[in-house]
């Protein structure tokens, strides 16, 4: 019993400074961006020309824009987020194969709380990468966060995990994806 909460804090433990990591490396990106962009008037900077640049955005909406200043909404919205990912990520049993849907849910929590924590003190989102060569819309490292863990979950979810196997909301105390036998 001992090595299963060892290994199960083990996990709390990377889990949460992978979240904290993440969301450090978004706010400080976010105030690099504040002080040499904004503050600086220079607006933007080019990286590789045609292709990658650094340019200050504050967004009052939602993924790329839409529904502009709706505050509360977008707070209520990420901390429902955070909450169902970080539950998820306690009821998801402790086998090495679910270690990627682990991932998963701390990435989702990290971007959650990154753009949470400007909505919340400034009011707005900072964005300032900006891909040219598309002209794909300016994001942040938040939004790379919850990208990438949200496609590593749809994959997870259409390649990986075969139905039923993460029926984690119904299955209480079981571990590594099988039911305790009851003795």
């Amino acid at each position: 019993m001992r090595i299963g909460r060892r290994k199960k804090r083990k996990q709390w433990i990377a889990g949460a400074f992978g979240v904290c990591a993440a969301v450090v490396a978004d706010q400080l990106t976010k105030e690099l961006a504040y002080r040499n962009l904004k503050l600086s008037g220079k607006g933007f900077v080019t990286l590789i020309p045609g292709v990658l640049e650094l340019r200050y955005l504050e967004n009052r909406g939602a993924a790329f824009g839409m529904l502009q200043n709706r505050l509360p909404l977008f707070i209520l919205f990420a901390a429902a987020v955070s909450l169902a990912a970080i539950i998820c990520y306690i009821r998801v049993p402790d086998s090495r194969r679910y270690l990627a849907l682990r991932v998963c849910m701390a990435g989702l929590t990290a971007g959650a709380v990154g753009n949470l924590i400007d909505r919340i003190f400034r009011g707005y989102v900072i964005d300032f990468i900006y891909i040219s060569l598309i002209h794909f819309p300016i994001f942040n490292v938040a939004d790379i966060c919850v990208s990438l863990s949200a496609g590593l979950l749809l994959i997870l979810m259409l390649f990986v995990y075969r139905d039923g196997e993460l029926e984690i909301w119904t299955r209480s105390g079981s571990q590594d994806g099988k039911d305790e036998k009851k003795g």
